[in-house]
């Protein structure tokens, strides 16, 4: 059940403060259910996978072969359509409805989601360049990034060169966030520390791909509370 995904919307953040005192900062999502809305057979397309839907949508905002596919499939529209490939189509059935319990027993997460928009920035901003000497010579060109190409060989400026230009708005991933708690009844998902984006940002949240061995907070707080109680060796 985790190899699918959710995708919620970030409302802020807040802190969240354990019986030691310790504070954490956390990321305050509100999740959205997923509908299966097609299973995708190995025998018919040479993969497995479903498709979920996410989201409400108008039915004036959607393209007549739009239309006619959730009325095909006899299902309610939805904003976004998604693929994931699974090991087993025979657990999922169309119109089945995913929320947040598929991470009832998940401790870290990972999360794609869009950082916020800089628009148009210098290199010195965008690249953290040191930018040119102050004096000596050097005139209106202080903020500036330098050379950027050669002279008669190769003579061109290379794919990927570290200029001015739009920044942020990027997709970027955060691997091994921790679930600090999850609120079933108004489908909130908190989780450790910042993830990019502004409010209202649309985040993907699915099962950490890596296998992490690393503790918890509450984990830690446990055996923190036992090492207390087990008295200590008398010296020799």
């Amino acid at each position: 059940m985790s190899e699918i995904a959710l995708i919620g919307k970030k409302i802020g953040m807040t802190r969240e403060f354990y019986k030691t005192g310790q504070l954490v900062p956390v990321t305050v999502l509100k999740m959205e259910k997923a509908r299966v809305i097609q299973i995708i057979e190995k025998e018919k397309r040479g993969y497995q996978a479903i498709q979920l839907g996410y989201g409400k949508i108008k039915n004036s905002k959607l393209t007549k072969s739009m239309k006619g596919y959730f009325a095909k499939k006899n299902t309610e529209a939805k904003k976004k359509l998604k693929e994931f490939r699974v090991l087993d189509t025979a657990i999922y059935k169309e119109g089945n409805e995913f929320g947040l319990e598929i991470f009832k027993d998940v401790k870290f997460v990972d999360t794609r989601s869009k950082t916020i928009g800089k628009g148009f920035a210098g290199a010195m901003k965008r690249h953290n360049f040191g930018g040119l000497r102050a004096t000596h010579g050097v005139s209106i060109s202080h903020r500036s990034h330098g050379s950027t190409g050669q002279r008669q060989d190769p003579g061109k400026v290379f794919k990927g060169k570290k200029m001015a230009g739009h920044m942020g708005d990027k997709l970027r991933t955060m691997q091994n966030i921790e679930i600090i708690k999850t609120d079933l009844e108004n489908e909130l998902l908190y989780l450790k520390g910042s993830i990019p984006g502004s409010k209202n940002t649309e985040v993907m949240v699915k099962k950490s791909v890596k296998n992490i061995s690393k503790k918890t907070i509450d984990e830690k707080i446990k055996s923190a509370e036992q090492a207390k109680k087990t008295p200590d060796k008398k010296k020799k």
